[in-house]
């Protein structure tokens, strides 16, 4: 269990009272991604920031799947490169990326070692730390699009190339995913992914309904759990 240290500065924090964070553990990633992908939903992406012994901290509210060699969209579907090798790590790290030429983003390996599972974080809601939220983001207009997407989420969070390998489960970069006792959605958003070319049709993208912080787009919104995807852990 981990106690969140305060944050600092005039950000609102959205913390639940009385209750203790506990970091999700390693065997939680362990399964197939279209397991792990929606059961990461409500979960809290946190960081730890030095200065002030404060942390910053995300409620995860969209997340798309990604499956190796299944998956002509993941980019481990040709094999193992030099980019993306944390995919092919132990379930539990964080692999990230650049893209564009400009931006991050960040996924939660998953699955067995050596098979390159991912659950990609398209868009999370500040719990805590806004202002520095805030700070990292100033063209934001608006609070619910300080994390609204992957690039803003990394952006927000502070998360960088040297970010891709931290263990999500020990924090051994600051970074950790914890349950603070919110539980995903019974019945979350679904969709084919967006922002890709390829395996677009496939229904690997959930979110929280009605949560102002998802992204706008919902292309082909079906209901009910994606085809194929195993029973989600409790």
């Amino acid at each position: 269990m981990i106690q969140p240290a305060p944050a600092g500065g005039r950000s609102r924090d959205r913390r639940r009272p009385g209750v203790r964070w506990r970091v999700v553990p390693r065997t939680f990633y362990a399964g197939d991604p279209l397991q792990v992908a929606p059961a990461l939903l409500n979960k809290l992406l946190v960081r730890r920031v030095p200065e002030g012994d404060g942390v910053l901290a995300a409620r995860i509210v969209e997340v798309e799947a990604y499956r190796g060699g299944d998956d002509p969209a993941a980019h481990s579907y040709r094999g193992p490169t030099r980019r993306n090798a944390t995919m092919f790590g132990p379930p539990g790290r964080l692999y990230v990326y650049f893209t564009y030429g400009m931006h991050w983003c960040a996924n939660t390996v998953c699955g067995p070692v050596g098979v390159a599972h991912a659950v990609l974080l398209r868009a999370a809601a500040p719990v805590c730390g806004t202002e520095a939220m805030r700070a990292a983001r100033p063209r934001a207009r608006r609070d619910r699009d300080l994390l609204r997407g992957p690039a803003r989420l990394c952006q927000a969070m502070g998360i960088v190339g040297d970010d891709d390998g931290a263990d999500l489960v020990r924090g051994d970069r600051g970074l950790v995913v914890v349950d603070d006792g919110v539980p995903p959605p019974a019945d979350p958003g679904v969709s084919g992914r967006i922002g890709i070319r390829h395996a677009t049709d496939r229904p690997w993208r959930w979110w929280v309904p009605g949560d102002p912080h998802v992204s706008a787009g919902r292309p082909g919104a079906v209901t009910g759990q994606a085809a194929g995807a195993p029973r989600a852990p409790g």
